[in-house]
């Protein structure tokens, strides 16, 4: 007789949570929450499973991102386990007919619920119909007294005259040609002085720090993101992919600072360390 072993494949809430509690460097999940800037509920949500308590699915799947690269985990497989746990991506295991079945009940369902609320409705109003008569009544009258009102009142003079006032139109700071199509922008309100712009071409979190130390800017970037650093000398940042970020210095295109799924942190922003001898 055959004996067949069948492994049960592990959930990305529980690799998480393995990765960061077994092994030779088990570590708390506050230490975690403060390196990655992501509050501990929202990771204490991803080692549960429960998704919903995280606001929107992009927060979901960038937080585990960045998670899993901290862990030592391929940040790849945990969001494709994530979006299959939350039906956002096909199950591998599920076939077609499976499929076709459950749409040919979900659409039974629907029109046998339609038509349930219609029966309901037309009993409800036999059983009320004084009411419905009388608010029909009232109504009427209503709409009749607008009319009536309208047709009476005196008919105003309206003075047509336009007036043409030649207002400029302000103008946007050109930016640069980047690689990727503009999806949003943050700190617009450095836009016009900024001499360093990021942009995401994949999905990254990043963080912007001010020369105390205090966070000026921190969010998971989708590809097409850009955010206008302040101007000045004495920013830093850290990047959760530094291969996903597009760094432009004065228009220009500078150096990447890391590579794909690598994690940098302490990198200055001044123009002049970015690219050497851009202007200031």
């Amino acid at each position: 007789m055959n004996e067949t072993n069948n492994s049960v494949e592990m959930t990305a809430a529980q690799m998480l949570h393995n990765a960061r509690t077994t092994g030779r460097r088990k570590r708390e999940i506050q230490t975690i929450a403060k390196l990655l800037c992501i509050r501990e509920e929202f990771l204490e949500a991803l080692e549960s499973g429960d998704y919903h308590k995280i606001p929107e699915v992009i927060y979901i799947l960038g937080f585990a991102r960045n998670y899993a690269m901290e862990l030592g985990l391929d940040p790849d497989e945990i969001v494709l386990k994530i979006k299959r746990e939350m039906g956002l991506a096909p199950d591998v295991n599920t076939g077609d007919s499976d499929d076709e079945d459950a749409v040919t009940m979900a659409q039974s369902a629907g029109r046998g619920g339609i038509k349930a609320w219609f029966i309901r409705a037309w009993r409800y109003m036999v059983r009320h119909w004084m009411w419905f008569f009388g608010a029909l009544v009232v109504a009427v009258a209503a709409a009749a007294a607008i009319v009536v009102a309208f047709h009476d009142a005196p008919t105003p003079t309206v003075d047509q005259t336009v007036v043409v006032t030649d207002t400029p139109t302000p103008e946007m700071p050109m930016g640069p040609a980047y690689t990727v199509t503009v999806r949003e922008q943050f700190g617009t309100e450095n836009a016009a002085t900024a001499n360093v712009i990021l942009q995401a071409t994949q999905e990254s979190w990043v963080k912007v720090e001010d020369a105390r130390g205090n966070t000026v800017f921190s969010r998971v970037l989708v590809p097409g993101d850009i955010y206008y650093v302040p101007a000045g000398d004495r920013h830093r940042a850290t990047f959760g992919n530094a291969g996903g970020i597009d760094v432009w210095v004065n228009g220009v295109l500078a150096p990447k600072q890391g590579g794909d799924h690598v994690r940098r942190a302490g990198i200055s922003l001044a123009p002049n360390k970015l690219m050497p001898g851009s202007a200031q």
